[in-house]
């Protein structure tokens, strides 16, 4: 069961909404800019997407600059909120529009510690495994991807173990932690990592694309994708 499919559809319909749609300026091929993209259609908010020039360097222009100094997408802007960081911009919609905040982001101390625990492997084995390993393969890095692949097959091993007990990284309905880890997962193979081996990962991919407004994130024909 989603978290949607918790709140009461006079909820949902009563909730707060954005004064006007919610700008994403992202890459269309990053993870950390789909997983954003994903959120904004899984809560049903406006939003439009602004499309960054990396290799015309946009990202490093004052005026990006100007909102995020790490030079760094994603970044949203939300009236006269702007904010960097997909997992800081995936807790801020949470807590300012989700129907059912405490679906995605629990208050139980012991849920909320999986889900921060997620968020952390986030960016550290997934930010250094999977997308790391796509990232090489990607731009034709000169860097050897041996260790990136390894590291991407030591979180699948942890996740595949986790999802053989529970649909979800943290219990039965999604959370912030899937969110975070799909897009690079989904697209591991392009890095040259093999989801062969962990059909639960797998299965739990299915589901999380199986959720209403799911959108997905570009495919590149390279690597296993190829």
């Amino acid at each position: 069961m989603t978290p949607t499919a918790n709140v009461s559809a006079t909820a949902f319909a009563n909730r707060s909404l954005p004064a006007q749609p919610i700008q994403l300026h992202r890459v269309a091929i990053s993870g950390h800019s789909h997983r954003v993209e994903l959120f904004l259609s899984l809560l049903g908010l406006p939003f439009e997407l602004v499309n960054v020039d990396l290799a015309a360097k946009a990202h490093k222009s004052p005026e990006f600059l100007a909102m995020n100094p790490f030079g760094q997408v994603p970044v949203i802007q939300d009236g006269d909120v702007t904010l960097a960081d997909s997992t800081a911009i995936l807790v801020y919609l949470t807590l300012r529009y989700a129907a059912d905040a405490n679906a995605w982001l629990p208050r139980d101390p012991l849920q909320a510690a999986q889900v921060q625990r997620w968020l952390s492997a986030a960016s550290g084995p997934l930010a250094f495994g999977p997308a790391s390993a796509r990232v090489i393969n990607l731009f034709k890095l000169p860097t050897p991807p041996d260790e990136a692949i390894a590291r991407a097959h030591g979180l699948l091993k942890v996740m595949e173990q986790q999802l053989a007990s529970t649909p979800y990284l943290v219990g039965a309905a999604p959370t912030l932690a899937d969110i975070a880890h799909y897009s690079y997962v989904a697209h591991a193979p392009e890095g040259n990592v093999s989801l062969a081996a962990y059909p639960h990962v797998q299965a739990w991919l299915a589901r999380i694309e199986a959720l209403p407004r799911f959108v997905p994130m570009v495919r590149t024909p390279i690597g296993l994708a190829a």
